[in-house]
């Protein structure tokens, strides 16, 4: 596999004026955030048309959970490097603990794990002592934000544990991104332009184990190829996916911010609406011949 710094030719983040607006679409989605209490941003691009829908999209959000994303690509960088091994033993130690339900955190201090158990565990289960574990790994919070500034992407941040980045870290918590740019980040995987043609397909096969399947997920059939990656704090709700079905070729994210439901039961405000606008997409984007 090649050095991640080495592949900068990203094909992801289009110039404006290349983009197509599904006008339909767009006006569907919109109708459906009137009202929404709280701040929504969402894009949607239909890789078979191009045709995109955009809703706040350059805004910035939190990622929440999805700032695990970018630690993903900072730990896959490593392994092309050749300084870890997929399978490579580590040692947990109870310093790393970060206090919450993760499974990580229930080993023993010096118990052996895989590497690729905890990159596992950082996506599908969303552990976040997995998360900053793989954060360090990767070479902190500030190499991987220069790996994002070499490849284009510059909205997206970690802001965890990252020196120069408080001030970010106060207002949109783990990390922050924007909605067009988190999904030009997933269609990159799905072109396997992000890095390599192999790392970019393990990334993608890792992001489709998503424990998490009761929000924008859930809307797309179980038999149909989805990459995923959630995140959640109390005013916040954020998911980025790229779908694959046998008509349907797409990239979304949706983001919100400053919620005024901050339950977090299944029927919050912010994930409803993300089932509904998944729901839309899945049914509209489905022969991309008829409906676009």
């Amino acid at each position: 596999m090649k050095n991640l710094l080495a592949f900068i030719f990203v094909v992801a983040l289009v110039p404006a004026q290349a983009q197509k607006v599904n006008k339909k679409l767009q006006q569907q989605v919109q109708d459906m955030t009137a009202g929404f209490k709280g701040d929504v941003g969402i894009y949607v691009k239909d890789l078979h048309t191009g045709k995109t829908v955009s809703i706040n999209a350059d805004s910035i959000f939190p990622t929440a959970s999805m700032v695990k994303v970018p630690i993903l690509i900072g730990i896959m960088d490593k392994l092309n490097k050749g300084e870890f091994k997929y399978h490579q033993e580590l040692t947990y130690k109870d310093s790393l603990f970060y206090a919450g339900s993760d499974l990580l955190a229930s080993l023993k201090n010096n118990e052996k794990v895989e590497l690729s158990k905890v990159i596992m565990l950082m996506l599908t289960t969303s552990d976040n002592t997995a998360s900053l574990w793989l954060q360090s790994l990767a070479g902190t919070g500030t190499r991987i934000n220069q790996i994002l500034d070499s490849i284009g992407y510059t909205a997206t941040r970690v802001n965890s544990r990252t020196p120069g980045r408080e001030a970010g870290r106060d207002k949109f918590g783990w990390g922050q991104t924007s909605p067009k740019e988190m999904a030009s980040l997933f269609e990159a995987l799905a072109n396997r332009s992000l890095m390599d043609s192999e790392s970019s397909e393990k990334m993608l096969r890792l992001l489709g184990r998503n424990y998490w399947d009761e929000e924008a997920l859930s809307q797309i059939p179980p038999d149909v190829f989805v990459a995923s990656k959630n995140g959640a704090i109390n005013a916040s709700r954020s998911e980025a996916m790229y779908v694959y079905g046998k008509n349907a070729r797409y990239v979304f994210c949706i983001c919100t911010k400053n919620n005024k439901d901050t339950s977090w039961e299944l029927q919050n405000e912010a994930w409803e609406l993300a089932r509904k606008v998944s729901k839309l997409l899945w049914d509209k984007l489905q022969d991309y011949r008829i409906l676009n």
